[in-house]
């Protein structure tokens, strides 16, 4: 049948306004600035792109932009799954990932510039998942990727994939890279047993990383347990990579649809949130420097690791904020108001009385990113610590607007401050 000029035009019409609708709701078009943290957060998320230099620092911020400007399109978002398909360039995460991403190697360094980490290819995995949708390279090297974390990759005794490959070695931050791409390949994939792996590798990480200790530290971990790098302090940074990193692995279990009748599931769902808050509770109760969590957590002497800093503090506050909202029956008030502190502190000034976010939006101290045994702090602007500060924000924003947290800052007039909310209140992400 031959259809008219006009009627043409009507149905390419309809299919672009469709197409419009689903883009829509997938990349709102809520601003990613909605509430004044108290500080220059738009400078910090700059410093957050322009910062970074190594392949895990590439992951942490692309995480980062895609949960600031793409909410919805995060394993935090309603729905997830299935992953869409959209177009890079209209998804500030997946230009960025996509502009730090090569090819041409295989296995543990195929997009890493360390050619002994096995976890920071992995960093990038949720945007290799996002950009195969448009293009096999992405998908190809995310397969690739999973293939050798699952095959290849040494392994600990107890099944937990190494970070290093020349021995194994367990990191806290590998759980921030590897076990949460492993969820959402798998989540895309139907892949049950996959995501189930997810999990069994946060259980493993944590049976042999958990400090032997007692109060006020119970639950928290230490940093690498294995015969080249052993460190067994209690870095407040490696917990915050823990812990988020276990909570990606929450969400996603919670949303994937493979998972959604899986009789595991529940008991999932509670052993991640019991591993998560183990860890806030004993960061919570250590003793901290000026409102921030010390760099090792239990090293009092401000002289040695023991200064405030925020590297820790802020990714850790992160995680409060996105508990608040998926487990709210287990971290309710009293840790949503601990990390409003964090966030206070991190809106005042030092005991200098120099601002913690500069002018140039840099925050300080942080935790020297490429010497964590530094006992002077950071203060030129950590590129995976200013990541976490928008961690921090981004969690905070929709915490707020999921009605678990206050929009109010130091420094914003609650009177602004409720007009702002107010007028969000139809305009959610989600």
């Amino acid at each position: 049948m031959m259809l008219s000029r006009e009627l043409k035009a009507v149905i390419l019409e309809s299919k672009i306004i469709l197409i419009g609708v689903v883009a829509g709701q997938l990349l709102t078009t809520q601003p990613p600035f909605p509430f004044s943290p108290g500080f220059d957060i738009q400078k910090v998320a700059s410093l957050a792109e322009s910062r970074p230099s190594h392949t895990w620092e590439y992951g942490a911020a692309a995480q980062a932009l895609l949960e600031l400007h793409n909410a919805p399109l995060s394993v935090f978002g309603d729905a997830p799954f299935p992953v869409p398909c959209v177009e890079k360039e209209a998804v500030k995460g997946l230009a960025y990932a996509a502009s730090k991403i090569t090819f041409g190697c295989e296995g543990a360094n195929g997009l890493s510039n360390d050619h002994e980490a096995v976890g920071d290819a992995a960093s990038l995995g949720v945007s290799l998942v996002m950009l195969g949708k448009k293009d096999p390279r992405y998908a190809q090297a995310a397969q690739v990727t999973v293939d050798f974390l699952m095959n290849s990759a040494p392994r600990y005794p107890n099944g937990a994939i190494s970070q290093r490959v020349s021995t194994p070695e367990l990191w806290a931050d590998f759980v921030y890279m590897a076990p949460p791409f492993l969820a959402y390949y798998a989540a895309d994939s139907s892949n049950e047993t996959l995501l189930r792996e997810s999990v069994e590798q946060c259980r493993y990480y944590r049976e042999v990383l958990q400090a032997n200790t007692t109060m006020p530290y119970k639950g928290v971990w230490e940093r690498i347990i294995g015969p080249k790098s052993q460190d067994a302090g209690l870095w407040s940074t490696g917990n915050g990579w823990a812990a988020a990193g276990m909570t990606r692995v929450l969400a996603t279990v919670m949303k994937a649809p493979i998972a959604q009748n899986a009789s595991w599931k529940l008991d999932a769902i509670q052993d991640l949130t019991f591993w998560i808050m183990e860890i806030l509770n004993g960061a919570m109760a250590s003793s901290p420097d000026r409102g921030l969590l010390r760099n090792f957590l239990n090293d009092t002497d401000l002289k040695g690791h023991g200064f405030g800093e925020i590297s820790g503090s802020s990714l850790l506050a992160s995680v409060v904020y996105r508990m608040a909202v998926l487990q709210p029956q287990a971290c309710g008030d009293k840790y949503v108001r601990w990390a409003d502190g964090i966030r206070g502190v991190l809106a005042g000034n030092d005991e200098n009385g120099q601002p913690h976010i500069t002018k140039e939006g840099v925050a300080t101290p942080a935790v020297n990113p490429a010497g964590w045994l530094d006992t002077e702090p950071f203060v030129n602007g950590s590129p995976e610590g200013q990541a976490f500060v928008v961690l921090m924000y981004a969690a905070w924003r929709d915490c707020v607007l999921d009605g678990h947290c206050s929009s109010h800052s130091p420094g914003v007039s609650r009177r602004v401050d409720r007009r702002r909310r107010r007028d969000l209140d139809d305009h959610r992400w989600r």
